[in-house]
């Protein structure tokens, strides 16, 4: 029987708006928990650093041991973690003496199930035998921005209508997704990127001056993507003098749709397009989005910025592993893992720059936005570089064979 990897696709999209769901879902609540539990700001504000800490952890403990598991067993663990952490909203945070260690158990039960998905998905869909793959690879990433888009805004609907107090019903709703994804991942084909066995070793990777050039691309994608969107509401608000809702809205959402568009564009005419040159235009908008952010004076030319800077940076992260992946074809799940991590690792250290220097500036944001403007710098020079590189070998070559 012929194989239906559309439906791995189809799980595979679903497992990036289960991710978004898990990263973008508790945040709306944090005032509620706030008040409802009486736990302080500062032990909230741990609730984002315990979500990506657990993914990192994840991400490393992918590199070494999901090549053993198995890639089905893995997956659809990720979505069982991502169901059970989601629902235990509803119900863990009453059972405990302090709410706040029922909801931090959640927050890493649905982070592992997060960190799977963003090791694991990628590498699914890079297994499966479409043509055009770095277009099939930018569409697949757009899921999350869509994700990102629909929790915020319906979210936002289901609290307008029913009222936030009844916000335990939607967590069990939204961890439907995942419930019915297990089924999908169950029962679909999944390939292995390498033979049992046969991919390369961290020990291996180490050794490649490509793979530390994709490192720092993978770093410099995180970091140009979530410095500006982890202070999208901030800066428009703050900066830009919006208010907190008309902030919430253009900044974090509209960076969030323009980003999946450009996915979008990519996936649907990718095969025309020079991979490498167009990572090169986005990073050279993106450096100007946080120039025009940063240094202007208009309010809506900084949102303009803001906004603009979505769309800059949506080729940044699944180009980097479509560019890496055909250059060390034997690097399998430990490939991933480690990018994902770098990525992980640029998405952390880049809004703690910006909130760093913003704080030495007499929190002026938009002198911290200026900061991270190296990010998108250091990005064009590593892809400039990684074009000569190519053009001395003769194009690709291949590393681990």
């Amino acid at each position: 029987m012929k194989k239906n990897y559309r439906k791995t696709l189809i799980a595979c999209y679903l497992a990036f708006i289960t991710q978004a769901i898990c990263a973008n879902f508790a945040p709306l609540l944090f005032l509620k928990f706030h008040t409802d539990y009486t736990i302080s700001l500062g032990q909230i504000a741990l609730i984002p650093t315990a979500f990506f800490l657990t993914q990192l952890l994840v991400d490393v403990f992918c590199a070494r041991f999901v090549d053993s598991i198995g890639y089905r067993r893995s997956v659809v663990a990720s979505e069982v973690a991502a169901s059970l952490g989601l629902a235990g909203l509803a119900v863990l945070p009453d059972l405990f003496a302090d709410p706040f260690v029922g909801i931090m158990i959640c927050v890493v039960i649905y982070a592992i199930g997060s960190g799977l998905i963003e090791v694991l998905a990628s590498p699914i869909v890079e297994a499966c035998p479409f043509e055009h793959k770095d277009a099939v690879m930018s569409l697949l990433h757009s899921f999350y921005c869509w994700g990102a888009v629909g929790v915020i805004m319906l979210s936002t609907l289901f609290f307008a209508v029913f009222g936030i107090e009844h916000w335990k019903w939607l967590a069990c709703i939204w961890a439907l997704i995942p419930l019915y994804n297990i089924w999908n991942f169950a029962t679909c084909p999944i390939e292995r990127l390498t033979e049992e066995g046969k991919g390369m070793t961290i020990r291996a990777l180490f050794k490649l001056p490509i793979f530390w050039l994709a490192i720092l691309l993978m770093v410099c994608a995180g970091a140009s993507e979530l410095a500006m969107a982890q202070w999208a509401s901030a800066f428009t608000e703050a900066a830009l003098g919006f208010t907190k809702t008309v902030g919430d809205l253009t900044g974090p959402c509209l960076f969030a749709v323009t980003m999946g568009i450009c996915r979008v564009i990519y996936g649907k005419f990718g095969p025309k397009l020079d991979l490498t040159k167009f990572m090169i235009g986005s990073g050279l908008m993106c450096l100007c989005c946080y120039l025009l952010a940063s240094l202007s004076k208009n309010a809506i030319l900084g949102l303009i910025g803001c906004v603009c800077c979505g769309f800059s940076v949506g080729i940044m992260w699944p180009g980097t592993i479509s560019i890496t992946s055909p250059r060390i074809p034997k690097g399998g799940t430990a490939l991933f893992a480690l990018l994902a991590m770098a990525g992980d690792l640029g998405g952390a250290f880049g809004p703690s720059l910006v909130g760093t220097v913003t704080q030495q500036t007499g929190d002026n944001l938009q002198s911290g936005m200026l900061v991270g403007s190296v990010f998108p710098i250091i990005l064009i020079f590593a892809l400039i570089l990684l074009t000569l590189k190519a053009k001395k070998s003769n194009g690709f070559k291949h590393f681990g064979r």
